[in-house]
């Protein structure tokens, strides 16, 4: 047996559909629960998604001001609600606010056919849906 046929292939679990996420747009998602639960959020920019840990590295609060409200009005940038803190889209750096230069944690995401999958660890637990209890966001 090879390495390659030893290797398991990663941890995944289906987030939404490609179409829950318009461009310049974004959803937030709340994986586990308890001291596991971890939000994050997925963002669609020139046809291509990014997925980061709703949290500022300046503040450690949530970015959107609202649910799903992580760009700025021009849809360039992810924008800090707390502070104003600007994001680059594309790598998470902070390109003016308190954090400048410091970056938001990414999150491992791809969009396969018609799904956008999270590829890490969620803690065995699903991601919890709009509306249901402390849920911030999703699909």
């Amino acid at each position: 047996m090879t390495a390659a046929e030893g290797e398991l292939d990663p941890p995944r679990r289906v987030l939404c559909r490609g179409t829950d996420i318009a461009e310049a747009a974004g959803k937030g998602f709340v994986l586990g629960e308890g001291r596991r639960k971890r939000e994050v959020f997925v963002v669609r920019k020139d046809g291509r998604i990014f997925g980061y840990v709703n949290s500022c590295p300046h503040a450690g609060t949530p970015l959107d001001w609202m649910p799903d409200r992580f760009f700025t009005n021009d849809g360039r940038f992810l924008i800090c609600a707390t502070h104003g803190a600007l994001f680059e889209v594309e790598d998470g750096m902070c390109l003016r606010g308190p954090c400048r230069g410091l970056a938001l944690e990414p999150v491992a995401v791809a969009e396969e056919g018609e799904e956008i999958w999270l590829l890490e660890p969620d803690e065995g637990f699903a991601p919890t849906p709009a509306g249901a209890a402390g849920a911030t966001s999703g699909c």
